[in-house]
């Protein structure tokens, strides 16, 4: 049996976890859910505690049946239709929230930028239709290889509009590991930048992206975001900048009605153990349900990469898809 670093003791006992870490009362009476009675109703009828949480989101068309099982594969909220780019910005314009910070980011060299719902509204829109512009349809995928900058969120909100799968990767990932995820992912358009600060030094997005696509024949489009300036290789009818990629396009693009069931983004394991697998995610119903308790004049911040499982959920859907008589503020992202 295994021991740990503290003697003898094996390490399954660790696995056993009583300890309660009860939030301060303040805190708990500020709560947007303060009843108890929440966790029984759910145990109780799952199904129905879910089909209420659902039913605080945008449906461009109603589910026919919430619940689909048959083991071991589960369909939930059978041929309802959303987008969870919508629910995360087109419903918080039409009101007080339009001029309220949605993203409020900060770069590693000092920089910085606050978005509001509206400009980020603009923003994926614009991004969104250069991409549809661009021949880029409904079932695509699209792999994302960035810095943390807020090009990055906008292009991930800008493929859930229009229904292109993406596949966001850890910015510090070798050619190899990035090559690996894009061949596996079947991508045809690869997004990433020239480079990125990380701990003071820049890392070479840019010339990772161009190694790892030597052995990625199917990728016909990179689109780079000038960030840190160095120079950089730029393929003739294949590498375009981001600002000439967005060039003209309209900052309106209609979002495409998904299946609730529909694939939303690729998120690939670390590799550590093996070849790296693709999990797929959809809009599940845990994405209709906030994570975090956050009200007026807090805000979220967010250290891990958008690569990382927290990145994607936690920053740009769960918060951002939040019930529509909440404010939660802003989120602070790094680069």
């Amino acid at each position: 049996m295994p021991k740990t670093a503290r003697g003898d003791e094996p390490i399954q006992a660790l696995l056993k976890e009583e300890r309660k870490f009860p939030p301060p009362k303040a805190f708990a009476k500020r709560a947007i859910v303060t009843k108890p009675s929440v966790y029984s109703d759910a145990q109780r009828n799952p199904v129905r505690f879910w089909e209420t949480q659902a039913k605080q989101l945008h449906w461009f068309k109603p589910w026919k049946k919430a619940l689909e099982w048959k083991p071991p594969y589960a369909k939930w909220f059978v041929g309802g239709k959303l987008n969870v780019a919508y629910n995360c910005l087109d419903r918080h314009i039409s009101g007080p929230r339009r001029t309220k910070a949605a993203l409020v980011w900060e770069g590693e060299p000092g920089d910085s930028r606050v978005l509001t719902y509206w400009d980020l509204h603009r923003e994926v829109s614009r991004f969104a239709a250069a991409l549809k512009r661009h021949g880029v349809r409904k079932g695509d995928r699209i792999t994302i290889y960035m810095p943390m900058v807020p090009e990055l969120p906008i292009a991930m909100l800008a493929c859930a509009r229009i229904g292109a799968a993406h596949s966001v990767i850890f910015g510090g990932f070798s050619p190899e590991a990035v090559r690996e995820r894009i061949h596996d992912a079947e991508s045809s358009l690869v997004i990433t930048a020239d480079g990125g600060w990380r701990r003071g030094s820049i890392v070479p997005l840019k010339k990772n992206t161009d190694e790892a696509l030597q052995g990625a024949p199917g990728v016909k489009t990179v689109i780079v975001l000038k960030r840190t300036g160095q120079p950089v290789d730029m393929v003739n009818g294949r590498d375009v900048w981001w600002d000439d990629f967005v060039k003209g396009a309209p900052a309106r693009c209609p979002a495409e009605p998904m299946d609730s069931e529909d694939l939303l983004y690729l998120l690939y394991t670390s590799g550590s153990t093996g070849k790296p697998k693709g999990i797929i995610h959809i809009p599940d119903r845990r994405d209709r349900h906030p994570p975090v308790d956050l009200r007026p004049p807090r805000r979220g911040r967010l250290l891990v990469h958008r690569g990382h499982r927290l990145g994607d959920r936690a920053l740009v859907y769960r918060l951002r898809a939040a019930r529509e008589r909440r404010d939660f503020g802003d989120v602070r992202g790094y680069a």
